[in-house]
């Protein structure tokens, strides 16, 4: 799934570049567009009793982006196993040039806390997730 996203100026810094944090949010919106249209809405998740934390995140700054830049985020799972999730994230700009790689890995737990196994206890979830797994 490709997701746009354009940098506003509160997301520069004094130098008129993108701030480097940034990056992290605009993960977070592709990925609940990109749930969204696999049909697994954050709300539904929550719905369920199922929250979704990031465990880790990793970005590779290759450009530099500035206000009113249009970003292209595609985004595709990379690995699930029922229970961690990780996701890649390839942001370019609007001439086709990298600006950052990027993975961000979920765990998946209920309201208690307690790790939860999608694969056993969310098969639907589970099928969907495995379906969605991009090999390139």
């Amino acid at each position: 799934m490709r997701y746009k996203h354009t940098v506003q100026y509160y997301e520069t810094d004094r130098m008129g570049i993108t701030h480097h944090s940034n990056y992290v949010r605009w993960m977070e919106e592709a990925r609940v567009a990109y749930l969204d249209s696999i049909g697994l809405s954050y709300q539904g998740f929550e719905d369920k009793g199922i929250v979704s934390p990031v465990t880790s995140i990793r970005c590779d700054y290759k450009k530099t982006s500035t206000f009113a830049d249009e970003i292209f985020i595609d985004i595709c799972i990379r690995e699930f196993k029922g229970v961690k999730l990780k996701i890649e994230y390839t942001m370019s700009n609007a001439a086709e040039e990298v600006v950052c790689m990027a993975t961000s890995t979920h765990c998946f737990l209920d309201t208690d806390g307690k790790l939860i196994n999608i694969r056993k206890e969310y098969p639907d979830i589970y099928d969907t997730l495995a379906n969605e797994i991009s090999n390139l």
